[in-house]
């Protein structure tokens, strides 16, 4: 970086490639440590950092777009318990139950939608 570039915030384009290669590389730290049972030796903080991002980036990206896409990078990389496990302490996190969470999952989808 040169030093008439010290002062500019990065671009939007910059950060989007930024975060497209340290997600990679997050999810191979993850996958290595899922892999090992060595989840002990990731902090909670970093865990939540990352859901807390996903989850946000995942809502604001289908309603601005106005399109769905697979939340995941395959139907076959979560189990139904990681998905239920998380999505329970999700919707304790933010005071929602079930009846909240139906009425929400009953609302229509694009016919395109995965």
């Amino acid at each position: 970086m040169s030093s008439s570039d010290a002062g500019k915030a990065p671009t939007p384009e910059a950060d989007a490639t930024s975060l497209d290669e340290l997600a990679e590389r997050v999810f191979e730290i993850a996958e290595r440590a899922l892999d090992a049972d060595r989840t002990d030796q990731l902090s909670d903080e970093a865990i939540q950092k990352l859901l807390t991002a996903g989850a946000r980036l995942f809502a604001r990206k289908t309603e601005l777009e106005d399109r769905l896409f697979l939340p995941f990078v395959s139907r076959q990389v979560c189990t139904a318990t990681d998905v239920c496990q998380t999505a329970t302490e999700m919707l304790r996190a933010v005071d929602l139950n079930t009846f909240d969470l139906a009425m929400w999952y009953s609302r229509p989808r694009p016919d395109d939608a995965p």
